[in-house]
């Protein structure tokens, strides 16, 4: 990781929902944070931007100077600060110049970034590490590659895209066109879709469920786990990264995520001494539940 400044910092993680702001001091602890619902479009994400930079200002009751991190779903390219196919945020079409309209609204340089690689850096700086991958699994399925303390972000954006391998010729539709993605079994809405549970998030309602005994659950369970368990071999095949980091929405399990996960790599590993001798259940570990990983990214970026 790069030598921090003397600075405060401002990380923004902008969702579909919600936009999320913090400030850390020079050794990285949150000073202030500010929640806020996201408006949709451009306009409204800037809107929504500006409101949590001021309040951020206000908690802190300093001058906020600094280049300013954002981490933003969609394909974003770093270089021209201009964001595409963030859907759920009502970014669709031509490219959108993101960067330069909140530094125009914020008054101060803003740095963008996808949101997946920010808590990429987020995670790495738990620990200050420098070799990572960081499987984000929230309503889709992605990760993000910190390669010898640098990036990977690919050639077109897409490095880390591992919820759009297919892996069951059989298997249903995935959103990108192709047929049984990982996404399609490992994410957010393949839980919703495999057990509906009205107001109480999927993944906690069918854990639970898996605990009590239910057959049902613990099958549904057990194939989400080897869906994700697959996903990181396919990553730490390609990569052989020091630490695997669990992290998005579905995430907020905790370590009952991590152990079902792991018995799934270790299941995997079974009739394999090759990939036994790889431990990749050894390397797992999950973001705790209080950590904003993703803003937390996002402030080191401007740094």
């Amino acid at each position: 990781m790069e030598a921090v400044t003397a600075a405060l910092s401002v990380g923004l993680d902008i969702g579909a929902t919600k936009t999320l702001g913090l400030v850390l001091d020079p050794d990285g602890a949150i000073l202030a944070e500010v929640r806020e619902p996201t408006e949709p479009g451009a306009e409204g994400i800037v809107r929504s931007a500006a409101r949590v930079f001021e309040a951020l200002r206000v908690a802190t009751g300093q001058p906020l100077e600094g280049t300013v991190g954002v981490g933003i779903p969609g394909l974003v390219e770093v270089e021209r600060g201009a964001v595409k196919h963030a859907v759920n945020l009502g970014v669709n079409g031509d490219w959108l110049p993101l960067r330069d309209l909140l530094a125009e609204r914020l008054g101060v340089p803003v740095v963008l970034e996808n949101d997946v690689n920010a808590a990429t850096l987020g995670a790495a700086a738990l620990d200050d590490a420098t070799d990572l991958v960081y499987v984000s699994i929230g309503t889709g399925l992605a990760a993000g590659l910190m390669l010898d303390g640098r990036l990977r972000r690919g050639e077109h954006g897409a490095a880390g895209e591992i919820g759009h391998v297919p892996v069951d010729p059989q298997g249903v539709v995935c959103q990108c066109g192709q047929r049984g993605c990982l996404e399609t079994i490992a994410s957010g809405s393949a839980l919703a879709a495999a057990w509906p549970s009205g107001g109480v998030p999927p993944a906690q309602a069918l854990f639970a469920a898996a605990r009590s005994g239910d057959p049902a659950a613990i099958a549904a369970r057990d194939r989400f786990s080897a869906g994700v368990a697959s996903a990181i071999r396919v990553l730490s095949l390609a990569v052989d990264p020091a630490s695997i980091v669990l992290g998005g929405g579905v995430a907020q399990l905790g370590d009952p995520l991590r152990m079902s996960v792991a018995q799934a790599l270790l299941a995997q590993a079974s009739s394999s001494p090759f990939l036994a001798s790889l431990d990749l259940a050894g390397r797992l570990r999950v973001i705790p539940s209080d950590y904003p990983v993703a803003a937390v990214g996002a402030a080191y970026l401007g740094r």
